[in-house]
């Protein structure tokens, strides 16, 4: 038997459904994710709780169905989008809580890139507005505020990605460090226009 495994990682839980060839359910599987609240406005995931309760609702769906990972030929993602994650790329160990998409923690440094005039250009580029619900201002707000980030980031040994990317980090053994468009047209980053990380918003936000 041949399985096509998705995972759903969300805000308030993981989830894994295995379909069969025949494109039914096999099996379902489902585990919380706990929120932290480090402080008013501010909502944290640790990335590790993300990766396990993803992993783990995976491993029971499988059991249910009797599948093994060699029975799974394809496995696809559905992600919560803005919530931003920055670890080492030699470790793989993130330097900090997930920053979720909720947390308002860099509505300042948004109110003065806008009185900057920068606004339309990241809007012409990405179709986006400046808000802390994206993923750039959660990545800035992390290289200036956690020791040696900023450092290590110029030195080349970080890597940020979104919820999609962190898992199939971990999933290909840090071989794999990707994202799609329709993730990546969520961080303020990239040019939807040109199809591309682009230079200028990555000055924007200094990262």
């Amino acid at each position: 038997m041949r399985y096509v495994l998705a995972l759903d990682q969300g805000t308030t839980s993981s989830r894994a459904i295995l379909f069969d060839p025949t494109r039914q359910i096999a099996a379902v599987a489902q585990h919380e994710v706990p929120q932290i609240f480090p402080a008013p406005g501010w909502v944290e995931h640790s990335p590790a709780d993300l990766l396990t309760s993803q992993i783990t609702a995976a491993v029971e769906a499988m059991a249910k169905a009797g599948a093994t990972p060699a029975d799974v030929i394809a496995l696809g993602i559905a992600n919560q989008r803005e919530t931003a994650i920055v670890w080492d790329k030699r470790t793989g160990k993130p330097i900090c809580n997930a920053i979720v998409w909720q947390d308002r923690r860099t509505a300042p440094l948004c109110e003065r890139l806008r009185n900057e005039g920068v606004e339309e250009t990241v809007r012409r580029k990405t179709g986006l507005v400046l808000d802390p619900y994206f993923s750039a201002s959660k990545v800035a707000w992390m290289l200036e505020h956690v020791d040696g980030a900023r450092d290590r980031a110029e030195r080349g040994c970080l890597a940020f990605g979104t919820v999609d990317t962190w898992l199939i980090w971990n999933l290909t053994g840090g071989t794999r460090h990707v994202t799609d468009r329709t993730n990546a047209s969520r961080t303020l980053l990239y040019n939807i226009v040109e199809d591309r990380w682009d230079d200028d918003l990555l000055r924007i936000f200094g990262i």
